[in-house]
């Protein structure tokens, strides 16, 4: 059973979880978690590894279809519809609910191509200076328009390892997302890269429903207002960062938050 805190105020769901459980073959990686993710805040999920954070993370886009072993129960609403509903549409859903991996992963292509790909797919511009517009907005909400402005047509993967996670989040941003997904978006960044994506996400909080999921407590209690800590592939509380950091209610969570286990 989840301790929700009692003191959450009524903010406006983005998603829903109800019941989700996860299983690969005959292993249960998640256990009947619920949750609202609200539209205005930015959510950690944090717990030890394993512990199936970024597993519940996936279920949100759908990125589990891509495992054949993969099954999901439950139901997850976005806006009230649910995702997993046959006539879903996958390719449009990811566009709605935009993910960011752990290790950075441009395309193969121009900084310019890197972000432009997605509008155009998607017929979100007519015409070339539209597409413009749309690449040089995303990289200036990603923080990176003044690093890369001169150099649009060198290729993504020339940048360094903090560039390529900014461009990835432009490349998200670009399909006018209101979902944006993190799954450990620092873990293979150093602490100054670290800081400016830690930066960026505060910037983009308000704008867009945030959730990540990061294996650094500090970084949690720095850049989200929500918190929801896993453990064994439960959802064991969920709460205000501020409350689940300084007056968690589970015993497991206090063990985990003082560095007894993780």
């Amino acid at each position: 059973m989840t301790v929700v805190h009692p003191n959450l105020e009524d903010t406006e769901a983005k998603m829903s979880a109800r019941d989700v459980s996860v299983f690969y073959g005959d292993k249960q990686a998640i256990d009947n978690v619920s949750i609202d993710i609200p539209t205005k805040y930015v959510t950690a999920f944090i717990g030890p590894s394993g512990c199936g954070k970024s597993t519940f993370l996936r279920t949100l886009n759908r990125m589990n279809d891509t495992i054949p072993s993969a099954r999901v129960e439950g139901e997850i609403l976005l806006d009230g519809d649910d995702i997993y509903r046959s006539k879903m549409d996958v390719v449009q859903l990811r566009a709605r609910v935009g993910m960011v991996f752990q290790k950075p992963n441009p395309f193969p292509k121009s900084i310019y191509e890197n972000i432009a790909y997605g509008p155009r797919i998607h017929g979100l511009a007519e015409g070339k200076q539209e597409l413009d517009a749309i690449v040089e907005t995303s990289l200036q909400r990603a923080g990176l328009w003044n690093e890369v402005k001169d150099r649009l047509d060198d290729s993504g993967t020339a940048l360094s390892g903090g560039q390529q996670q900014r461009l990835c989040i432009a490349r998200a941003i670009a399909v006018d997302p209101e979902v944006i997904l993190m799954d450990e978006p620092c873990s293979a960044l150093d602490p100054i890269a670290t800081a400016k994506i830690e930066e960026l996400i505060d910037e983009l909080n308000g704008r867009y429903a945030i959730v990540i999921v990061t294996h650094s407590m500090q970084q949690a209690a720095r850049v989200s207002q929500r918190t929801a800590f896993f453990h064994l592939g439960k959802m064991v509380e969920y709460g205000r960062t501020s409350d689940i950091f300084t007056n968690p209610l589970e015993e497991r969570t206090k063990d985990y938050i003082t560095g007894r286990y993780g």
